[in-house]
């Protein structure tokens, strides 16, 4: 049993069951899901769950060179009972040198499930 890249006991019944069924309850749990998705380059996935005004055609992750080292979520904040906001802390490297990625994205719940919209660079 192999750990969750989002930090979850294990992938199984962490972020696989979120990946394989593409919904989650609250944007906190997208946010973690979206996290192990990079990690493990799902693509559709992460097109599935990014919002179609915002979405981009495509993400090249197979020729991501980047390596995920872990995920902190600081704040979730649902803004209302479409949307929400979660602050996070992603550390990576690229080419040998270490990274933060540190965020505050937005979601919105439309049509039954939670999207990720957009983000803004701490």
């Amino acid at each position: 049993m192999s750990s969750c890249p989002c930090g979850g006991k294990s992938y199984a019944s962490c972020c696989e069951i979120i990946h394989q069924q593409r919904t989650a309850r609250d944007a906190k749990i997208l946010m973690r899901s979206r996290y192990s998705a990079y990690v493990l380059k799902l693509e559709d996935y992460l097109l599935a769950t990014w919002h179609p005004r915002t979405r981009p055609a495509q993400l090249d992750l197979a020729a991501d060179e980047t390596v995920w080292l872990g995920l902190l979520i600081k704040t979730f904040l649902p803004l209302s009972a479409g949307s929400a906001s979660v602050e996070f802390v992603a550390r990576y490297q690229l080419a040998g040198r270490a990274h933060r990625l540190h965020e505050r994205s937005r979601f919105v719940y439309e049509q039954g499930a939670w999207f990720y919209l957009e983000g803004e660079f701490l």
